[in-house]
């Protein structure tokens, strides 16, 4: 399927070319063998703008709109109960960083599923964390077990998964073959019981090379940063990056994955749903320490449990995107995470780490949205 996506999607990013001098140039470029979508551009530049246009988003706003009030009638768990798939023997900041970051933000409850080798290490980090030991790589299953291990992974994550308000997939998930084979199973899984999925990290490689996994499921995020995003354009629409078209290119990119929201981050963030192109775009830090991702996949996943209680509470209709939870976590998500980096950085300028920025979540949310 991920073939036809990629074939489709070259021939409609080149449709919103309609003048009739742009069709006569693509058609002499088509009858010289060139690629409409990689030469484009290079030939085609600055004869006609592109449809969509990114539009700035009040971010502060949609988190006072979504961020639910303390209530001591509320009990544990309305405020958001998230899982992270993710966590091996080389990663377990990662995970932790997310899971973290959910709580920080105001989540009730944080689970962690990992292999045995990390679950030590990142239940050590943090006794707040429910950190599960069932995931499994490939060192540690022979051959002849593969089929009935693999079932029990599932089952294990899946007697949990109905309690999620969303999980996130991917944050020191690791490349090991058998283990990204489970976790394909845990997507469907969740895709099934209508569960938000939000994707980071090596769970974008593992959708990049199996775009099924996410095709057509308006409930799925994903999260890119540049070198991730250039490979998902080259798979989903056998296209370069267009920078000088970007908007428009995100955008059809997340209709030929038909539905899905799109986080393209970069110096400013931009989110499609496939409908619309919102950015934000509010300054954050210099400083580029590993983990920041981690942290936006925690944070976002929060603000689209908040976001989603919201909207079926209030039955709002203010427009397709700004109706669409997956796009409202996105901006919140993206905007909070941009002010906790801002605050952590004038602290402690070059020696901000992601743990400074996570200590930060808190006020910054207060900040805009008092708990009083």
């Amino acid at each position: 399927m991920s073939g036809s996506i990629a074939s489709s999607g070259c021939l409609e990013y080149c449709m919103w070319a309609s003048s009739a001098v742009v069709r006569r140039q693509l058609f002499l470029i088509r009858s010289l063998g060139g690629s409409c979508c990689r030469t484009h551009s290079h030939r085609m530049r600055g004869i006609q703008g592109a449809n969509a246009v990114a539009s700035e988003t009040d971010a502060e706003s949609i988190i006072r709109r979504v961020t639910p009030a303390l209530d001591p009638i509320r009990y544990k768990g309305q405020a958001g109960k998230i899982a992270v798939i993710g966590g091996c023997r080389e990663y377990t900041g990662a995970p932790y960083f997310a899971a973290i970051s959910a709580l920080k933000l105001g989540a009730d409850l944080s689970h962690v599923f990992c292999t045995k080798d990390a679950a030590t290490v990142i239940k050590s980090y943090s006794p707040e964390l429910i950190v599960h030991p069932v995931l499994e790589e490939s060192y540690s299953v022979r051959d002849d077990e593969r089929d009935s291990v693999s079932a029990k992974v599932l089952a294990e994550v899946g007697k949990w998964m109905e309690r999620f308000d969303c999980i996130v997939v991917g944050p020191g998930l690791g490349r090991d073959p058998f283990l990204m084979g489970c976790v394909s199973d845990i997507m469907r899984h969740a895709r099934q019981l209508s569960i938000p999925i939000v994707i980071d990290g090596d769970g974008l490689f593992l959708v990049t090379n199996n775009l099924d996994l996410v095709c057509g499921n308006p409930l799925a995020v994903l999260t890119p940063n540049i070198n991730e995003y250039k490979r998902l354009v080259e798979k989903a629409l056998d296209c370069e990056v267009n920078d000088e078209d970007s908007t428009n290119q995100l955008q059809l990119l997340a209709r030929r994955i038909d539905g899905v929201t799109i986080l393209r981050k970069g110096k400013s963030d931009f989110i499609s749903d496939g409908e619309t192109v919102k950015s934000v775009s509010t300054f954050g830090s210099p400083r580029r320490c590993g983990g920041q991702g981690d942290i936006l996949s925690g944070s976002v996943a929060v603000f689209i449990s908040w976001a989603r209680r919201h909207l079926l509470s209030t039955k709002e209709a203010t427009g397709k995107s700004l109706s669409n939870p997956m796009v409202l976590g996105c901006i919140a998500g993206s905007a909070l995470l941009r002010r906790a980096a801002a605050l952590a950085f004038q602290n402690k300028k070059r020696a901000t780490l992601t743990t400074d920025i996570i200590e930060y979540l808190g006020k910054s949310l207060e900040d805009i949205c008092p708990a009083e």
